[in-house]
């Protein structure tokens, strides 16, 4: 056990190390981990081929079916995995849900739009067995940080990627991102060879698909993020409120690109409310 005096001396470690995106920060991210008390099980199978698997996290003492967090993480589309990311499911698994962390493939292996194919995969796997884990497999929400959160607010807006999966989008009750680029302009050579013809901005950009059937929607980003601009979150919330879809909008000040998801470490959560305000958001969708 970390006795409070050594977890202390962490905190500062723990809040540069963050910052930097590195193996080690994941580390410390991830040390409390072992010591939660929701069960994880790793490496379930949700199709055949070696990448399809995800991690499930089940919340200590949970009666009844409980809605499913299904999480992707960002990396640009070039770089992550869900081992990576557990900090983030115990944290989620502690409000009492169930939780997913879902890898799936990134470039050079495939470009857009494969990797929302993969992901809509792995919601329909979710639906048909979040029963066997103690979830309810028609109170689904996605959730995603940077290109996640993309990935989360393009399935959740564009039902083709869930229908042609098999999902009924009626079971996606909610959507929370964390620093999403919904307003997605490639400006380096990799994003321009990721998201490339024969699509164009109008394919997947998350705003042209903005309709009365979004779910209800959280949306969070860093007021200092100097990654993907606070306005990707400001105006997609604009344009759901505009078709009349309940839609909560937090900027946190003087935060930056990697503080709303690292906030989720229980070393460094005073730093940023989103934990609190995921809370309160899964609250008010079981009302």
């Amino acid at each position: 056990m970390v006795s409070p005096r050594t977890f202390v001396n962490l905190v500062p470690l723990c809040t540069l190390l963050l910052s930097a995106c590195s193996a080690v920060s994941f580390g410390v991210a991830n040390f409390p981990t072992h010591f939660a008390h929701s069960e994880r099980i790793a490496n379930v199978r949700f199709g055949a081929q070696r990448w399809q698997q995800a991690d499930i996290y089940q919340p200590p003492h949970a009666a009844g079916p409980v809605p499913v967090i299904v999480f992707w993480y960002g990396g640009s589309w070039v770089e992550g995995n869900k081992y990576d990311y557990r900090f983030v499911g115990t944290a989620l698994a502690s409000l009492g849900y169930l939780v997913v962390l879902s890898d799936y493939r990134l470039y050079p292996q495939v470009k857009f739009p494969t990797f929302l194919d993969d992901s809509a995969t792995a919601v329909a796997w979710v639906q048909a067995h979040a029963a066997d884990y103690g979830g309810d497999g028609h109170r689904i929400v996605l959730m995603g940080h940077s290109a996640g959160a993309h990935m989360a607010a393009m399935l959740a807006i564009n039902h083709e990627y869930l229908q042609r999966a098999g999902v009924d989008t009626h079971n996606i009750v909610g959507l929370i991102g964390l620093s999403g680029p919904y307003e997605l302009a490639p400006n380096t050579p990799t994003l321009n060879a990721i998201f490339a013809a024969p699509y164009t901005a109008r394919d997947w950009q998350v705003l042209p698909f903005v309709s009365a059937d979004a779910p209800p929607t959280l949306l969070i980003h860093g007021g200092a993020d100097k990654v993907v601009w606070p306005s990707n979150s400001q105006h997609l919330a604009e344009a759901l409120r505009q078709v009349n879809v309940p839609v909560e909008l937090h900027i946190y000040p003087d935060r930056g690109h990697g503080d709303t998801v690292a906030a989720l470490a229980w070393a460094v959560r005073f730093r940023s409310p989103t934990l609190k305000d995921v809370d309160t958001f899964m609250h008010a969708l079981r009302r």
